[in-house]
């Protein structure tokens, strides 16, 4: 049963128009150099068209791989497939594991997340969409769909395991150097409940992350997410246009951030506190 006919899920001529307009998405996310402004985390600001942060995340992240499921669970029968490669199911399995976390344990397991704007929201939900939509599609029908079509692609077990190896790396990285921005929060909410139990001011503190990865860098967890998300474009095989996009489109909406992050820091706490560290991309910035 479709929720809207023709588009979710999509029909093959619709797929490819969402497609085409999902490799410009980078266009969209370039105009992120030009404003300062972001609405959520460190840099969020008061405004009356905030939304609780866990509220927020959870709801803007969620549509994505529900999609999925979604169009994994319904397209193929539209097409007369009864079953899919054991590789389809397991880049889809890939894709529910990062966002089951990301989406849903991410959002409870912090001890505090600043509002997020409605803008940032909604845009979040559209990359979402847009994301899920290209992925499930050819994952489910429009990419390779018997062992035949996975060979004809120059596939190979060696290429999946080494893609497969990258995105567990990533992935754990990721959640790793979350965890030291988490603590740093539990840190510093022991803090307020002290002062606020001695009756004192309490002012919002930030410090410069120091364990694992932050050592060398100051958002590895951007950069691991990078590393996430090139392991399963290697899984899926280069003629994936959809991880392709998806790998692409995550560094060109990134890397503006992590760029005025980087100057925050510089601000915050001076050129001497993070010195020796990247910003992002080891070796180079």
């Amino acid at each position: 049963m479709a929720i809207v006919q023709d588009w979710l899920p999509a029909s093959q001529e619709n797929y490819e128009k969402i497609l085409f307009w999902w490799k410009l998405y980078p266009l969209l996310a370039s105009f992120q150099w030009f404003v300062s402004w972001y609405g959520m985390g460190k840099t969020s600001v008061q405004s009356k068209f905030n939304i609780p942060g866990r509220i927020a995340w959870m709801t803007m992240e969620v549509p994505g791989f529900t999609t999925l499921l979604y169009i994994m669970s319904t397209l193929p029968a539209q097409h007369g497939i009864t079953d899919l490669p054991w590789q389809n199911k397991v880049l889809a399995g890939l894709f529910v594991i990062h966002y089951t976390y990301r989406a849903v344990l991410f959002p409870i397991i912090q001890p505090s997340m600043s509002p997020i704007h409605v803008l940032v929201w909604a845009n979040a939900i559209i990359f979402q969409l847009c994301n899920a939509t290209c992925l499930g599609s050819w994952l489910a029908a429009y990419g390779p769909t018997t062992q035949e079509e996975w060979k004809a692609q120059n596939w190979s077990v060696l290429q999946f395991s080494i893609g497969l190896v990258l995105f567990y790396v990533g992935l754990t990285a990721n959640y790793f150097s979350d965890e030291e921005l988490r603590e740093i929060r539990r840190a510093e909410l022991r803090r307020q409940a002290k002062l606020k139990q001695q009756g004192k001011t309490v002012d919002k503190h930030y410090e410069v992350p120091q364990n694992g990865l932050f050592k060398y860098m100051l958002y590895p967890h951007y950069f691991m997410e990078w590393v996430e998300w090139l392991g399963y474009w290697i899984a899926a095989g280069a003629a994936c246009t959809p991880a392709r996009c998806f790998l692409v489109n995550e560094f060109f909406a990134m890397l503006p951030r992590a760029v005025s992050g980087g100057k925050w820091y510089k601000e915050k706490f001076g050129e001497d506190k993070i010195k020796g560290k990247y910003v992002i991309i080891p070796g180079i910035y």
